[in-house]
Parts: structure tokens; sequence; C-alpha cells
């Protein structure tokens, strides 16, 4: 059985418990650049970089993002929680589209599942698609292993500001764009806006 499949089998126990379980990283030192599984992870100096296909099976580059605030959501289309969170993220990604904010879906799950659910979901943000290499984009952020849904906060710089386990919802949102807002206006340093979503 691979990854992606024990990962899937863990949380669907684990929502039949009605519970999910979370093993986190406490060092948050895992250097994904050491992993053969994430070969076409890099990290660089002021932010996070990945190559991932979409949902038509074109490879897109995280550079395309460059200079936005960014909501990176994980998610799968067997995730009850992560279905609930994509109109939310739709209503976000049309509110912000002519700001600085970006909403990008990553699916961990499989090309042809995602297409199907793509087409019925209408999605308005890009949708990219992985199964080990998707869990090493979030992995990057610290998380040495993750439930669904999950969701990384990264600044217009390319630095990650929050993990956050769990679903969105929309005071979560309500803050998230406040700090985009406000480091963007220069009112909040790096430090400043990771305390303010501390508690998210």
């Amino acid at each position: 059985m691979n990854k992606i499949a024990i990962f899937a089998a863990i949380i669907m126990l684990g929502a039949g418990a009605g519970m999910y379980v979370f093993q986190m990283n406490e060092s948050g030192n895992k250097d994904p650049a050491t992993d053969s599984e994430s070969a076409d992870l890099t990290t660089e100096i002021g932010g996070i970089r990945f190559q991932l296909q979409d949902a038509n099976g074109e490879l897109r580059h995280s550079s395309e993002w460059d200079g936005k605030a960014r909501i990176i959501n994980f998610w799968a289309t067997w995730c009850a929680p992560c279905r609930r969170e994509i109109p939310l993220l739709k209503a976000t990604q049309e509110t912000f589209a002519s700001s600085n904010v970006q909403i990008i879906g990553i699916a961990v799950d499989f090309p042809d599942a995602v297409a199907a659910y793509a087409e019925e979901a209408e999605f308005n943000y890009p949708i990219l698609v992985g199964q080990e290499d998707a869990m090493a984009v979030a992995e990057s952020s610290g998380i040495e292993f993750i439930g669904l849904p999950f969701t990384m906060v990264v600044s217009a710089d390319g630095d990650l500001l929050k993990n956050h386990i769990g679903e969105i919802v929309e005071s979560h949102i309500e803050k998230i764009t406040m700090v985009f807002a406000q480091m963007e206006r220069g009112e909040l340093n790096l430090a400043d806006a990771r305390s303010a979503l501390r508690d998210l």
C-alpha cells in the first residue's frame, strides 16, 4: 500500500471515529530537499517553491504567483470538510480577484478523481494535483504528517505566516485577508503578522 493510500485510510478511520489524528514535527526542521519523494520541491530563502500538475495535466510552478499573498489549501475529493471549504474559498477568490490575494488548491488525490470533481465544483482558482509530491509540499512547512484539510498562509514575499489544520471558516478568511492588507500597507512586519495569526 503506497503512502497516499495509507494516508487516506488513516483519515477515513479518523473521520469515522468523529476526529482527525495529526502528528506534527515539533522542531519544524524537516528538509524536503533531502526527501527522495520531493524531487520537484525546493526551498529557497524567502519562500517555498514547488511545481505540480494542474487538473488538466499541465505543469504549474509556484513562481506564477510570486508577489501575491497566497492561501494554499490542501484537500481531497473524499474529504467532507475539504469539500465544505470550497464555496468559501471560491467566494474569497472572487472578492479578492482584483487584489493581491491568490487562492491555490492542492489536491492530495488521484488526477482522474480531481478532474471529475473539478467539473462539478467549477473552481475559479487553480487546482494542482499530487499524491506523495503534494504531501511533500505540505510537509515543507514543518508538518511531519498532516490531516486534511490543511492550509498554508503565505505572504506576498513568499514567507510562511501560518499553518492551519482543519476546516477554514469565514472568520479565518476575514483574519487572514486583514493581515494580508495590513502587510501590504506596511502596518505589520513578518513577525507581527505571524503573531496576529497565531490563534487562527
